[in-house]
């Protein structure tokens, strides 16, 4: 399970919760991404840093392109619909994408963003496996 990769990052490493879950999600999907590579997605922990879009949904986001598209999104007939997939599921789960109102509902200074994290890392999960599901019942 993707959230078997969790603890090496977000507790031992204390990385952010976008830097977590595409380091855990390069280990579980082999994505072939390098360090330097990952170190972009550190400006989005905590909601870009404003509270905004939750740095973990980027970071599935992120992980949904290197799996579904080729060289350019609009050139990938897979990244719109399973990352529409992705995004209700979470508002599903949480009633928004905002850091702010997840993390209201989740936030604990012991744990700090652990819960969330744990949950994106399902919700990215159980998006990839309905979806390729969905491709073979085509």
């Amino acid at each position: 399970m993707l959230k078997d990769h969790l603890a090496n990052y977000y507790f031992d490493g204390n990385y952010n919760c976008a830097e977590t879950i595409i380091r855990a999600g390069n280990d579980y999907y082999d994505l072939g991404l390098h360090d330097r590579d990952m170190i972009m997605m550190g400006a989005y922990g905590a909601g870009i840093q404003t509270g905004n879009t939750c740095g973990a949904i980027l970071a599935a986001a992120a992980i949904l392109s290197m799996k579904y598209v080729e060289a350019k999104a609009h050139e990938s007939a897979e990244i719109k619909p399973v990352t529409t997939l992705l995004m209700r599921k979470v508002r599903e789960a949480y009633g928004s994408t905002l850091c702010k109102d997840i993390k209201a509902q989740s936030f604990k200074p012991e744990y700090r963003c652990k819960v969330t994290i744990e949950t994106i890392c399902d919700i990215l999960e159980s998006t990839i496996e309905e979806y390729e599901a969905s491709k073979l019942s085509q």
